[in-house]
């Protein structure tokens, strides 16, 4: 399927705090940054490659169709980190999902699934901090105030990713979707509306240094687990 085939959506010009920082700085850094991590990306993403491949059959990519800027949806990117056809069976993680390969366990750990929305960011599908997007499904109930959160691009990272960095855990083993609908969904989106209305680059910056210290975090968690 190529993006001419996605759904089309409504499109949303409303209005952006910081619109100037919004459309034109913070573009301006994503796509810089972007550039200078394209090599050492690359490095990172080359034996990450051949581990997904080798771990388990199937594509070492594994593209998702999300609601993105001005409600347009699109393609993003990861390191395929379950087993083929694993969408099809539900869109929600559960704690000690069968569905999560080995390499893809210890690849979402550090987020390193994650790397290849690099990707996303160069095409300006994508910004390195903003509203985490969403599946479809998701998007296409947000309420009149909720739908700000498509009013800026989406992110690697946000509050809400912050926030919930262990969803598998909340939303337990059994009926995770139900647990995540009501767990987890509506404060998701309140996180994603707070960003939306005060998006600034002193925000993002606390938010990107939020990340890295939350996924050391839940590693260290894990280590002390495994021990």
């Amino acid at each position: 399927m190529s993006k001419k085939d996605l759904p089309k959506m409504p499109r949303w010009d409303g209005p952006l705090s910081h619109p100037f920082y919004s459309k034109v700085v913070k573009r301006g850094i994503d796509l810089l940054l972007a550039v200078v991590l394209l090599i050492p990306g690359a490095v990172i993403m080359i034996p990450l490659a051949v581990w997904v491949k080798l771990d388990s059959p199937g594509p070492v990519f594994y593209r998702a169709v999300r609601g993105g800027y001005h409600n347009q949806p699109f393609y993003i990117f990861k390191f395929r980190s379950m087993v083929v056809g694993a969408d099809q069976t539900g869109g929600t993680t559960a704690k000690n999902d069968t569905r999560v390969t080995g390499a893809g366990r210890i690849m979402r750990r550090f987020k390193l699934d994650e790397v290849p929305q690099l990707l996303n960011i160069l095409k300006g599908d994508m910004s390195f901090v903003g509203p985490r997007p969403e599946l479809l499904l998701y998007t296409q109930r947000y309420t009149e105030e909720e739908q700000c959160i498509l009013w800026v691009r989406p992110g690697v990272t946000d509050r809400s990713s912050i926030t919930f960095i262990a969803q598998d855990e909340i939303v337990g083993e059994e009926d995770p979707v139900g647990n995540f609908e009501r767990l987890i969904l509506p404060e998701k989106n309140r996180l994603r509306v707070e960003y939306a209305r005060n998006q600034s680059f002193r925000l993002d910056w606390q938010l990107f240094w939020e990340t890295i210290g939350g996924v050391f975090r839940k590693a260290e968690k894990a280590a002390r687990e495994r021990s």
